[in-house]
């Protein structure tokens, strides 16, 4: 089978991860993946913002923790955890940033590397602290989070895929 294929029909979501950062190298290259995503009439309207410091990882899990109603750390202890952002005055900017995470949890995959979409983040940059950190980054007001992709090496195997449901694929001739 096709490697490209074989990665996207194997990848699953990692939630146990080991303390190790990933290096540098393959960060790099998950990154750079989420780069070429595709995007509405090429406008890019997302931003990746790749976070390794565990102090703002803390106060994001904090936040996002705070949001779905519980105290337990929603990143899974992930060494990185990596906000994909998008401009809200693009129409496709949802679906931009969308396209740039799975990109990087598919490029994570064919790499070693565990991830995981983590969801809440326009929740998260709404809240005082999540205002700051963009302001700090940089960012206006017409970004929005769209998603957290967490990545670390996986502590354990994957499991297999569920079955898929029936009627998943309809073809019309």
């Amino acid at each position: 089978m096709n490697e490209t294929i074989k990665n996207l029909i194997e990848r699953r979501s990692c939630r146990q991860f080991l303390k190790e950062v990933i290096k540098d190298e393959e960060l790099q290259k998950i990154l750079i993946a989420g780069t070429y995503a595709p995007s509405g009439m090429g406008r890019q309207s997302a931003v990746i913002i790749a976070i390794e410091n565990q102090d703002v990882i803390k106060e994001l899990s904090i936040q996002n923790a705070k949001i779905m109603g519980q105290a337990s750390d929603p990143f899974y202890g992930a060494s990185t955890v990596v906000a994909v952002l998008a401009d809200k005055t693009i129409a496709t900017h949802v679906e931009d940033g969308s396209l740039v995470l799975g990109n990087m949890m598919n490029a994570a995959y064919s790499l070693g590397i565990g991830s995981c979409w983590i969801h809440r983040a326009k929740e998260t940059f709404e809240t005082t602290v999540g205002k700051k950190l963009l302001a700090e980054w940089g960012l206006s007001d017409n970004y929005v989070g769209i998603g957290f992709c967490i990545l670390g090496y996986p502590a354990k195997p994957y499991l297999p895929a569920k079955p898929r449901k029936k009627d998943y694929i309809r073809i019309i001739h």
